[in-house]
């Protein structure tokens, strides 16, 4: 059965249609290599090159900047990886926050397995990092900062900025994961402090299988796979053409409607959280997780206390409400969020999360309805 109501859009989101238009010539006719010198190759090289001049003139850095890679793990794999192997052998460690994406964890926990060394920050109890605790973290020999831009869980939004004037000053590289940031917060990478930044089309209405990391000029990076000189020797493969032309219209699309989407997210937000409050019992509610002032627009965390959070997904899911417990990498396991777990919450509260994330198609009619059938779940499960 296909869910009526979609409200995970934090885990993928719905091709826009005008990506699915973009694409489909790349996927039948336009069907040429790249890297090949006849009149198909020049082709998809000329399709290939307007998408990456697109993209970087949408984010402010030059189309030599970015690598295209499968999604963003691979872009947080070949920023940590590659940067480890070309700065490490007089360096070893590293440092990023207990709540990052599992792509940057596990990750840094291979590192760790190589002879790196990591700190893991802890966060306060709205999921934010501190900067002091991140100065006092820094020794002579650490390398790399990774810190995400926004939360994938409970959406609250970390002090980028003022992170990486600190990692400049200190001579540090600075890594950022934006894959939940992207077509929700303003990124310009001509005025943002960063080195690194990850990012992933199918969070933005794009396709699925591709991604890119932005690399600053000064960074040298060492590749991780190998075979040929794709991306100029940075990520060996034959270029995902027909991904890469959709990642570019829905990188266009998200950047021309920004601030209607975040306008709209904000009031699909606000409306779900007034019909819970108007349906649940009064003496118990709902708590949100999550920082309330720096956050994502289309993510929320609720938690329900008296109840579990697997036995909601499943009656949620039976009345067609998609949500989730977290991250989509990690779902079927229904072990405790790691995010909620490194905030300190009570296991009450964070056994009793659900992550209600918003998107294009999502309507306030339709969210009115999630909430009462929700509201109705959660009154039910706690008699």
């Amino acid at each position: 059965m296909t869910p009526s109501i979609y409200l995970d859009h934090a885990a993928t989101t719905p091709l826009q249609p005008a990506v699915f238009e973009a694409m489909l010539p790349y996927l039948n006719g336009h069907f040429g290599n790249p890297s090949s010198i006849h009149a198909y190759g020049r082709a998809a090289r000329k399709a290939l090159n307007d998408a990456r001049d697109l993209i970087a003139n949408e984010l402010g850095c030059q189309p030599g900047q970015l690598v295209f890679t499968s999604g963003g793990t691979e872009s947080d794999n070949l920023a940590l990886f590659g940067v480890s192997n070309a700065y490490g052998k007089d360096k070893k460690h590293l440092i990023t926050t207990q709540v990052e994406h599992h792509a940057v964890l596990n990750a840094c926990r291979r590192l760790e397995e190589l002879g790196y060394e990591v700190t893991y920050l802890p966060v306060d109890g709205s999921g934010v990092v501190s900067l002091t605790e991140l100065e006092a973290a820094v020794r002579p020999e650490t390398f790399l900062i990774s810190v995400m831009y926004g939360n994938n869980e409970v959406g609250t939004i970390q002090p980028i900025s003022e992170i990486g004037r600190f990692a400049r000053k200190q001579g540090i590289l600075f890594h950022v994961d934006a894959v939940q940031a992207l077509g929700s917060e303003e990124i310009d990478l001509s005025d943002l402090p960063v080195d690194l930044m990850t990012f992933s089309a199918h969070k933005i209405n794009g396709p699925k299988g591709v991604g890119a990391l932005y690399v600053s000029p000064h960074v040298r990076l060492s590749p991780v796979l190998f075979g040929g000189n794709q991306e100029r020797k940075r990520r060996a493969g034959t270029e995902n053409v027909a991904g890469i032309v959709g990642f570019s219209k829905a990188v266009q699309f998200a950047k021309e409607n920004l601030s209607e989407k975040r306008q709209q997210m904000e009031r699909l937000r606000q409306r779900f959280l007034l019909t819970l409050q108007s349906c649940l019992n009064p003496e118990s509610g709902f708590i949100v997780n999550g920082n309330s002032d720096r956050r994502l627009p289309h993510i929320l965390n609720v938690s329900f206390p008296g109840t579990d959070t697997e036995t909601l997904l499943m009656n949620f899911d039976l009345e067609g409400i998609a949500a989730s417990s977290g991250s989509a990498c990690t779902s079927g396991s229904f072990e405790l969020s790691h995010v909620l777990e490194a905030m300190n919450l009570s296991p009450e509260i964070a056994h009793s999360a659900v992550r209600f994330s918003f998107g294009w198609g999502n309507t306030e009619e339709e969210i009115h309805r999630a909430a009462e059938i929700a509201a109705t779940i959660v009154n039910r499960l706690r008699k």
